[in-house]
């Protein structure tokens, strides 16, 4: 059994040198393929001059077309070809919005800027400062509320006086117009009664019809016409020679037509009372008729005397 296992041994130790043998033999023809590569080599260059001019002409080939066409189409001078650059201003409708939109992107961007500058100084103030100016905004805010509570008291006054100059304008009117009927400067209207006087024995003088203005006046009469004659505070009756009347110096026709505005319920007793107008007609055969109407109309007018001596008394 130990003969055996000697073999495998030198076996093993045999084999080892064989591997060494083999690694040897491939170094020795290393030296034989440089010597062939060299003759190579020196063929090589030959080959080379050859494409070599080729080669060259091609990079120059490719700018010489491109300069001259350049070079035509510009002028040769820089100032002329700065100024054709230049003029006639060539913008299209995508380059103006661009534009447009770059000023406001740069606008906004400044605004930015400066609303962080601001916030900026703020943070970086000192507590003394904030509290000054948070003063400084209360007194302000302060203030503009005392303006605008006196601008409101402002504008309530200017109604007020709008409204009381109005309110004055309006009893001006309508005292004005209360004047004019008094003065009889302007037509009246309201109830009334109408008083007919029928004289055809022409014995109705100018005292009996003062004697009855002077009833109705008693009884509340506000605007008195008789015939187409008005009569006011200056109002005078004249007897004419052969028999007539006149007021304010314009003859006045049987009948004599007292048009009255008035109380109703107030003027016919007045004129009816014993030993009154109507009674006092009768006896001289003379007929009265009233007429009593809810919308009586005295539309005749007195000219305005100019006055000489009296005036407005300052009060």
């Amino acid at each position: 059994m130990d003969e055996e296992k000697q073999p495998e041994r030198a076996g093993d130790a045999g084999d080892t040198p064989e591997p060494d043998v083999k690694k040897i033999a491939p170094e020795e023809p290393a030296p034989e393929p440089e010597a062939v590569v060299e003759p190579e080599a020196e063929q090589e260059p030959e080959v080379e001059t050859e494409p070599a001019p080729e080669r060259e002409p091609e990079p120059s080939v490719v700018p010489e077309p491109v300069k001259p066409a350049s070079a035509a189409a510009e002028p040769a001078d820089p100032r002329k070809r700065l100024k054709a650059a230049l003029w006639p201003l060539r913008i299209s409708r995508g380059q103006l919005v661009v534009a447009l939109l770059l000023f406001s992107l740069g606008l906004a961007l400044a605004i930015q800027v400066r609303s962080t500058n601001d916030h900026s100084q703020l943070r970086g103030a000192r507590q003394e400062d904030l509290v000054r100016i948070l003063d400084e905004l209360d007194s302000r805010q302060q203030r503009l509320q005392q303006e605008k509570s006196q601008l409101e008291q402002s504008l309530a006054q200017l109604e007020n006086s709008s409204n009381q100059a109005k309110d004055a304008e309006e009893q001006t009117k309508k005292k004005a117009a209360e004047l004019g009927v008094l003065a009889g400067t302007v037509k009246a209207t309201g109830p009334g009664i109408v008083l007919t006087v029928d004289d055809p024995q022409g014995q109705v003088k100018a005292d009996m019809l003062l004697d009855t203005l002077q009833e109705l006046r008693a009884a509340g009469a506000e605007a008195i016409q008789i015939n187409d004659v008005r009569v006011v505070a200056s109002t005078s009756f004249t007897d004419q020679t052969n028999g007539g009347v006149q007021i304010d110096g314009k003859t006045v026709a049987q009948p004599f037509k007292f048009t009255v505005v008035g109380h109703p319920q107030d003027l016919t007793p007045a004129l009816n009372i014993p030993g009154g107008v109507v009674r006092t007609l009768e006896k001289d055969q003379a007929k009265a008729t009233i007429t009593e109407q809810q919308n009586v109309v005295v539309d005749a007018l007195a000219a305005p005397k100019t006055l000489q001596y009296a005036k407005p008394a300052a009060k």
